[in-house]
């Protein structure tokens, strides 16, 4: 089976995606920073290399023999724009050092809603990171499949709508947005490795539609493994407080972004090629407890 690299395999998305390429028999090689934690996560299974993206020695090591590299990088929340960005100088040499190790093809995590920058006067600096990130790999030389997610359930078990017991949420959720399971995800990567020749971007949706308050209150309702609470501020508050932090500057943008983006069904092509979906939000729910 084919060999492949994987940035960012211990977060919250990089798991699932890293325990399904395990699945289906790929050779797989992450690079963490905490090689004991990565293999806690994944079993004696994992190849590791300690280091992180901002080490080109590291990278060296990562790719040495490899045939595929699937990239799953974000922006800290509690980072600026000026700050060190895995997604943009990290990403650049990322795309240097995959081509000097003959890598074959890059997957890469991108997001729907980065689509939002521009409509209606939204200008932020995050999701012109991300498009800027797209258009390197495009023009980096190497094949590509690129991967556009809704929302993910785990935002609501593991993510930033969860925050203790309680599920945050700010201004009001215009849209339904198509709620995608982690590992129904991977599975689609997988795929997406196993049967195209790349230069393909999929648009990843699921099967079921929510708004923010709706797929909250689904929540609340069905898990049992503790009392979950809502808690909704104005928008307008958020974006206050988000003068004085970092960090709720952040959270005020991707909730804007969130609430209003007009979200459609495009996954046809995704499904065709890549397999359909399985889980319900009340599947993950019932599952996660």
């Amino acid at each position: 089976m084919a060999k492949i690299a994987v940035i960012g395999a211990t977060g919250m998305l990089g798991q699932p995606v890293t325990h399904e390429l395990l699945k289906a028999g790929f050779e797989v090689t992450v690079l963490a920073r905490n090689p004991g934690n990565a293999k806690t996560i994944f079993g004696p299974d994992i190849y590791i290399v300690s280091g992180d993206v901002q080490h080109k020695n590291s990278l060296k090591s990562l790719l040495a023999g490899q045939d595929f590299l699937y990239i799953n990088l974000s922006v800290k929340q509690s980072s600026g724009q000026k700050h060190y960005q895995p997604e943009r100088d990290g990403l650049q040499v990322i795309l240097q050092e995959a081509k000097r190790a003959g890598i074959k093809r890059i997957g890469y995590l991108s997001s729907l809603v980065q689509r939002y920058q521009g409509m209606n006067g939204f200008n932020w600096w995050v999701f012109d990171i991300k498009w800027r990130a797209i258009q390197a790999i495009k023009e980096g030389g190497i094949a590509y499949s690129i991967f556009y997610p809704s929302t993910f359930m785990e935002s609501f078990d593991k993510g930033a709508y969860r925050q203790g017991d309680m599920i945050a949420l700010a201004g009001d959720s215009k849209y339904p947005m198509y709620l995608i399971s982690g590992s129904d995800y991977g599975k689609q990567v997988v795929q997406a490795f196993m049967h195209n020749k790349g230069n393909q971007e999929y648009v990843v949706q699921g099967k079921e539609a929510f708004t923010a308050d709706e797929a909250a209150r689904l929540f609340a309702q069905h898990y049992k493994k503790s009392k979950i609470r809502i808690a909704k501020m104005p928008l307008g508050i958020l974006k206050l407080l988000g003068r004085f932090s970092t960090k709720f500057s952040y959270g005020a943008h991707i909730v804007e972004a969130l609430n209003q983006y007009p979200e459609k069904f495009e996954s046809e092509k995704t499904w065709q090629e890549l397999g359909e979906p399985q889980a319900t939000f009340l599947d993950y729910i019932r599952a996660s407890q």
